[in-house]
Formats: C-alpha cells, structure tokens, sequence
C-alpha cells in the first residue's frame, strides 16, 4: 500500500466526507469512554479526517487536541471547520511526525487499516503516551461491515483490519490491553502505558 496513493483516495473523498458521515451516539460515547477521553486530557487524533470526533472531544472538555491527516484535503477543511484555540491540525504522516510532546489519549478512529504496518505504527504512537495515557483503534462499525465495505473503491489503499484478539497481541507488546471488543456494532482495542518515553 502506497502512502501517497492513500493520500490522494482521502483527498479526492474529503469535499462529500462530512455529508456521507454515519453516526452512533452510544457507540461513540462508549469508545471515547474506553479511551479514557475526559476533561483534561490532551488528545492526538491520528487520521483524524475533517475533524469528525473533535466536537466529541471539546464537548468532553479536553484541554487540547491535535489531529494529524495524511491527506492535505480533509487536514485543510478539519482546519477551516475548527478556530478554537484548543485545537491544532497538521498534515502528516504520524508514522513519522515527530510531536515533540506527550499525549494522555491517543485515538485512531475508522482509519486503522489504511496503515501499511500495524506493529510500527503502535510502537511509534505508544512512545508518546504519558504514562498512564491510552492509545485506542476503533471502528464505529463490525469488523464484518467494515471488510466488506474495504472490499470496494478503497481495497488498493488499505488492509484487511486484523481480528481484535490480533491487535490486542501486537498492544500487549507495548502496553498494558484493558479493552477487546468486537461485535455487531463496533471494534475497538485500547490500551495503557505505564512507562512511556518519546
């Protein structure tokens, strides 16, 4: 999977992204929960689209939030959408970006398999978590649903998403696995970092 080809997909898809977004309220709520998003906390939002999970964020009173995009498209409307002086937008590949901070929540929100190396890219991430700080993949959808919805117009710029068990193997190398779930209506592994380091 070619970066610049995933990059170039989300760009041609950000102008609609907004208007196609599909919404579960409890679903959100309890993924957020898991990742430990509280007031507070300061939030890195990888792949973070136009910014659809921000509000969710903002509404729970984190103190700052950074998303960070490949794509320069949905980065530039996620940037338009939010002036608040809590939040900053980058674009950039977080596999390589180097933050120059911590983070106490790190969320990867229906985006996951659209990285080309599961393992590097949560062994990057978990070096910047505070310790105690959560990193989360989650999907508001099952992974039933959501490989089969892959197997379209995106099956050139992602990967199959792996069984949650599979992930939670890969988190357990890096951090302590406190949530697995997998079921009609979402997915989600998250996990803490007692000992982090940048």
């Amino acid at each position: 999977m070619d970066k610049q080809s995933v990059a170039e997909f989300f760009d041609r898809l950000a102008p609609g992204w907004d208007a196609g977004m599909v919404r579960s309220e409890p679903v959100i709520n309890m993924i957020l929960d898991n990742a430990g998003v509280s007031a507070g906390k300061n939030v890195l939002d990888v792949a973070c689209g136009t910014g659809v999970l921000i509000p969710d964020y903002l509404s729970r009173n984190a103190v700052s939030v950074c998303g960070i995009d490949l794509s320069p498209a949905m980065a530039e409307i996620a940037r338009s959408k939010f002036q608040d002086k809590r939040v900053c937008i980058l674009c950039g590949d977080a596999e390589e970006t180097d933050f120059g901070r911590r983070f106490d929540c790190i969320v990867i929100y229906n985006a996951f398999p659209h990285f080309p190396d599961p393992e590097h890219l949560i062994e990057r991430l978990a070096g910047f978590l505070e310790p105690g700080g959560t990193l989360t993949v989650a999907h508001g959808m099952s992974r039933e649903r959501l490989l089969a919805h892959h197997s379209g117009s995106a099956v050139n710029v992602s990967r199959e998403l792996l069984p949650a068990e599979e992930l939670a193997e890969i988190f357990s190398r890096y951090l302590t696995v406190t949530h697995v779930i997998s079921d009609d209506s979402m997915y989600q592994v998250t996990g803490f970092s007692p000992f982090a380091k940048i």
